[in-house]
């Protein structure tokens, strides 16, 4: 029973790491809540459905496809609405309202476009395997695998690329990296880029493993979103961290306590956190109050 939990836990929590380092990602760059990287998460799984379920392409060209489609969005939809808002210099504050606009809009989108009815992208029965008493899916020992991976290699981008070198200095100071040559703009719409790509591969990954609705993007944000506070917000290790440690406590609350205080209990979690330790497990304190 605890074997099959922390497993579970395991799992959940693999998925929360993608979303949530995808998020943490955006976050340090442009320090405001995009809560409408629930609808890019949505729209991944969704766009993947079109491209496997109704066009039929071959799976891996599906998902390659879908990726990069969501990574499109996620950089259009900066283009198009934050970058002109940024140009005004509107506050945080305005930018969080817009972002819960846009989720809010994109959800219904998709449910006038496909409907809200259950869909699937499973076309396979997935084989069980048992491990320590604990039974696990193929799909589900992708998802750890995968997240694992993309994970640690985002990680090395941000850390030891030139990318990564100037996405750190956008977040740290935009007037004085764009006082020595830096294009903030372009910067930025390539996080939200890359950061959309995450959330669509989560997506896709979990859309293989449970059916999906138009709103499976509320859940999986915010989920990611607590994780990313939990570890620290300002570190995609610590994102990752705070992730696994959700999926955990999620499982192991349904040990002893009935399934409907799962989230709860993540969320009693994250106030203890916002009061004891508000810069999370890995996260740094910061001195000072900081603007958009």
């Amino acid at each position: 029973m605890v074997s099959q939990l922390l497993l579970n836990g395991l799992i959940a929590g693999s998925v929360y790491a993608l979303v949530a380092v995808s998020f943490s990602l955006i976050y340090r760059t442009v320090r405001f809540f995009h809560f409408a990287h629930g609808g890019i998460y949505t729209a991944g799984a969704y766009l993947c459905f079109t491209f496997y379920s109704l066009l039929r392409f071959p799976l891996f060209l599906a998902v390659i496809c879908a990726v990069l489609l969501t990574a499109v969005l996620g950089a259009g939809m900066d283009i198009l609405i934050y970058r002109p808002m940024r140009a005004r210099h509107v506050s945080s504050l305005v930018l969080l309202i817009v972002s819960l606009g846009l989720l809010i809009i994109s959800q219904n989108i998709v449910s006038l476009v496909f409907g809200d009815a259950t869909k699937t992208l499973r076309t396979f029965i997935a084989q069980a395997h048992d491990i320590g008493g604990a039974r696990i899916t193929s799909v589900q020992m992708i998802i750890i695998a995968v997240s694992a991976a993309v994970c640690a290699l985002t990680w090395l981008l941000m850390q030891f690329s030139y990318f990564g070198r100037l996405m750190r200095a956008v977040a740290n100071d935009r007037e004085l990296s764009r006082a020595v040559g830096v294009r903030n703009d372009r910067v930025i719409m390539l996080v939200f880029a890359l950061g959309s790509a995450l959330a669509a591969g989560a997506a896709i990954l979990v859309s293989f493993d449970t059916d999906m609705t138009p709103t499976i993007g509320f859940g999986a944000l915010f989920m990611g979103v607590v994780a990313a506070i939990i570890g620290g917000i300002d570190s995609m290790p610590g994102a990752a961290l705070g992730a696994v440690f959700v999926g955990l406590v999620q499982q192991l609350a349904a040990w002893k306590l009935p399934t409907e205080w799962q989230d709860a209990i993540v969320f009693v979690i994250l106030i203890g956190f916002l009061v004891l330790r508000p810069q999370g497990l890995l996260g740094k304190r910061r001195i000072g109050a900081e603007t958009i």
